[in-house]
């Protein structure tokens, strides 16, 4: 044994005895007069003594059971002590458990016999290796026995109790599998298990604090195995037992295979080295390695908490390299289950249940794969999850439609429910390690379905609200586009009355096709702004003249009534056919609300703010109330057969060019409806700075 191992042993079996008289003095202080606190404290206390016995006399001396014995001897009356406590509150009989622990008791007796009498004897003698040799047996047997009282005596602890004596059951189990790793290569090679009765101090004095967090009922409450450390602390766990059985067939090989020792040994690690590369990458033997775990360490199959984190962190995975939702949502349910493939199919118009999409199902899926309606809706009704393999054993219960039962893949139908309502089942596959679905399958893919259906119905019903965003854009354009087409009508109905009295005059004929023209014209950009492919949104302003648009506007009412376009304004950056837009909307209401004898103008102007267009009529006018209330609403008018359209769109169009429109009327007096927009200059300049 090298120097620094057995330093390490000799202040690793001291640390160990500080830490454990600590426990012992601490348990005597709580004043306790309960038979398992005095019991709890007496063990402490001697395992304390054994570890300074151990590092005063020193690790170089193995094997100095008899101090052992005490020890084991006062943590089996400990649990033996929890056994009768529980099992008589629980009215069981105690005979068959009890003869187990007596059982145990007699191996400590006779190994401590044993033990005196080995140590007596000449070390050269054929007895004194004969009794050694039993010892060494009687240990292993003791730690076996230590096992297995340990395993029932957790197994058969109230559920709600458990993690009272959890730590302290875990601790004694890793401190009796520690000796049974011991003594089995002891037994094979004694000078070979000096170097793990060194570490054996180390190993102890971290299972001291284990032993005190096990003894605050607080402290144990709050202390929770976690799955995946428990996985992998069983997954190293394995490797190191491994790895110890290994190097015990390695010395048995020596021991029996002679000379060709070295080549079965390498034959050997070769061959368990390989069959571990291959074996440990398996999906199917993790799966079946979690399984275990849970189903032996864990009351609950699933990590309630972890699972919901990651069933969220799966649906809501944010990025553009996300999956789709419903792919999101099929992967989330299916890693509940560890299933390797999911299905999801939704409600269709029939009230079936269709494909809609799938995550990593491989394959074809069969012909008519499809949950037909008058199912769907039991499904709906009863809310039932489907497991494929069973079959109905009730009236009431079920079955899986005839494609699905043959389909080898499927394993289960989980309903997505919303407020009562069937959005869609996804259709799980079978797992890597194949087994039944039992109750807290059941609860726990019933609530993921339902999470999972509140998703896809929100998805669902944001794509309804684009839909009708989509609809209430195309019937606004199409109101706009009306009234625009109302215009269009009266200045083509003023054209064909006057078509009867002038058809004869070439100016008339001129003007008519230049009209008409213009008219297609407007009804072509009409269309267009009605597709929907068009968004109706204005071109990028530009530099424009004004007086052009208002001149152009002029021109062509002025054979429906007399218009008079006077002053002059700066260039504006404007969009040119939304202000054609905009000026002939207002130019026909102020013709609509005039005398025919009354005249209309379009003033020009100017100042620091911007340019101004104002249409000045003298017709009925409007009260202020109106202009408040009802002007710039839409479908709102004061005119027989008006649609309440031509203000509102005007000031939208105004605004989304940096314009306004202000309105100024009396009733019986006229209105002065003033379209104001920002300066060329003025917006180069901005731009500038």
């Amino acid at each position: 044994m090298s120097s620094l191992l057995h330093f390490i042993g000799d202040w690793g079996h001291a640390l160990a005895a500080v830490l454990f008289a600590a426990l012992g003095i601490f348990v005597l202080r709580r004043r306790d007069d309960a038979a398992e606190q005095r019991l709890l404290a007496a063990a402490l206390l001697l395992t304390s003594c054994w570890s300074l016995y151990v590092s005063f006399g020193g690790v170089e001396k193995p094997l100095t059971g008899i101090g052992e014995n005490i020890r084991n001897a006062a943590w089996l009356l400990l649990l033996f002590a929890m056994m009768r406590r529980n099992g008589a509150a629980r009215g069981e009989p105690l005979l068959a458990i009890g003869s187990v622990y007596a059982a145990v008791a007699g191996i400590i007796l006779l190994q401590t016999f044993t033990d005196l009498i080995w140590r007596q004897l000449p070390t050269s003698s054929d007895l004194h290796r004969a009794l050694l040799h039993v010892s060494l047996v009687l240990h292993m047997m003791t730690a076996i026995g230590g096992l297995m009282l340990v395993h029932h005596l957790y197994v058969s602890w109230p559920a709600r109790e458990k993690e009272r004596v959890a730590l302290l059951l875990g601790a004694l189990a890793a401190m009796w599998t520690y000796d049974l790793n011991l003594y089995a290569i002891a037994t094979f090679a004694i000078d070979r298990a000096s170097d793990l009765y060194a570490l054996r101090g180390a190993m102890m004095a971290l299972l001291a604090p284990v032993i005190g967090a096990g003894m605050r009922a607080d402290m144990a409450g709050r202390l929770q195995l976690s799955r995946a450390l428990t996985f992998q602390s069983l997954s190293l766990a394995a490797i190191a037992l491994y790895v110890v059985v290994l190097a015990a067939a390695a010395v048995l090989l020596e021991l029996v295979a002679g000379p060709y020792a070295r080549v079965v040994e390498i034959g050997c690690v070769f061959f368990l080295a390989v069959s571990a590369l291959v074996l440990l990458p398996s999906r199917r033997l993790r799966a079946f390695w979690k399984v275990q775990v849970a189903k032996h360490f864990f009351q609950h199959r699933y990590d309630y908490r972890t699972e919901w984190m990651r069933f969220g962190d799966t649906i809501g995975r944010p990025g553009d390299n996300a999956l789709p939702l419903g792919e999101r949502v099929a992967k989330a349910v299916a890693d509940i289950t560890d299933s390797p493939a999911a299905l999801l199919m939704l409600r269709a118009d029939d009230g079936a249940l269709a494909f809609e999409t799938h995550w990593n199902w491989q394959g074809e899926r069969p012909d008519g794969s499809v949950v037909p309606a008058p199912l769907a809706a039991l499904i709906e009704r009863s809310g039932w999850i489907i497991d494929i393999d069973r079959p109905p054993s009730g009236a009431g219960e079920i079955s899986a439609p005839g494609w699905m039962s043959l389909d080898r893949r499927a394993w289960a139908l989980v309903p997505l429910i919303h407020f009562g309502r069937l959005i869609g089942a996804i259709l799980l596959a079978r797992p890597p390690i194949d087994r039944r679905l039992d109750w807290e399958d059941f609860d726990m893919l019933r609530a993921a379905g339902r999470q999972a259906a509140s998703y896809l119905s929100e998805a669902q019903g944001q794509q309804a609200l684009d839909d009708a965003q989509r609809f209430e854009e195309f019937n606004r354009r199409f109101a706009f586009i009306m009234h625009d087409v109302k215009n269009l009508v009266s200045q083509l109905s003023l054209l064909a009355r006057n078509a009867e009295r002038h058809a004869d005059n070439p100016d008339f004929r001129a003007d008519m096709v230049l009209t008409l023209k213009e008219s297609v014209g407007k009804m072509n950009d009409m269309l267009a702004r009605l597709s929907q492919h068009n968004k109706g949104r204005a071109e990028e302003p530009r530099p424009m003249a004004l007086r052009d648009v208002a001149e152009q506007v002029a021109r062509t009412r002025s054979r429906q009534h007399e218009i008079s376009v006077t002053g002059d304004a700066p260039p504006v950056m404007a969009d040119p056919a939304r202000v054609e837009q905009i000026v002939t909307h207002l130019l026909q209401n102020a013709i609509d609300a005039s005398e025919p004898q009354s005249s209309v103008e379009l003033r020009l102007s100017a100042d620091d703010q911007g340019a101004s267009l104002a249409v000045i009529d003298q017709g009925r006018g409007m009260t202020a109330e109106f202009i408040r209330r009802e002007l710039f609403k839409p479908f709102s008018s004061n005119k027989a057969g008006g649609f309440g359209i031509g203000a509102f769109e005007a000031r939208a169009l105004a605004q989304a060019m940096d314009g306004s429109i202000d309105v100024e009327s009396k009733p019986g007096v006229g209105s002065r409806f003033t379209l104001r927009l920002p300066l060329a200059q003025q917006d180069m300049r901005g731009k500038a700075a």
